[in-house]
């Protein structure tokens, strides 16, 4: 593979994140190093407190030698990356039709008022994040349904995402929901 100049990034890869890169750029030929970058970032995101800058990006890129660009365009791209701080918990609520007609939008509405935000806003306390509403989640036969840091809850009430919420509060810093 042709290297690709890129320049000198002032933040340095941690040696856990480095490891983490490694493992999803040995799953690929060595020609394919760019296949690694969704969960290079995905690795990086996470260790950076939920959130990509701009000079965690370029690193990523420079370590995997590939233009900045490349990288850049994937976390624009693909809803699951951030380039702003967020809360720690990252909710994302299904409006398409399914959970539409199933009271998707009874769920998102709920949330808001649980949370005391609007979707794009994070509770004063960091902890949560009302991300979006999601065009579909794949997920037509459990609907309504929301995806708690990257978790499906599916058949939603209001009393069951408050049930969700709680438990996630609960086991903050412990990675478990």
């Amino acid at each position: 593979m042709a290297e690709h100049p890129t320049s000198p990034s002032p933040v340095e890869l941690s040696s856990h994140l480095r490891e983490e890169i490694d493992h999803w750029v040995a799953r690929f030929p060595p020609e394919r190093r760019r296949s690694a970058v969704i969960g290079a970032l995905h690795a990086a995101q996470h260790e950076n407190g939920g959130f990509l800058t701009r000079e965690l990006m370029e690193a990523v890129a420079a370590y995997l030698g590939l233009p900045a660009i490349q990288v850049f365009e994937v976390a624009a791209f693909y809803s699951m990356f951030e380039t702003k701080p967020v809360g720690r918990h990252s909710i994302s609520v299904c409006t398409n039709i399914s959970c539409m007609l199933c009271g998707g939008e009874r769920i998102l509405a709920h949330l808001e008022k649980r949370l005391g935000i609007k979707v794009g806003e994070s509770t004063p306390d960091g902890r949560f994040y009302l991300k979006q509403e999601e065009e579909c989640l794949a997920a037509c036969t459990g609907a309504p349904m929301m995806m708690v840091d990257h978790r499906y809850y599916e058949n939603l009430t209001p009393a069951r995402v408050d049930e969700i919420l709680d438990a996630v509060a609960a086991n903050d810093g412990t990675g478990e929901h």
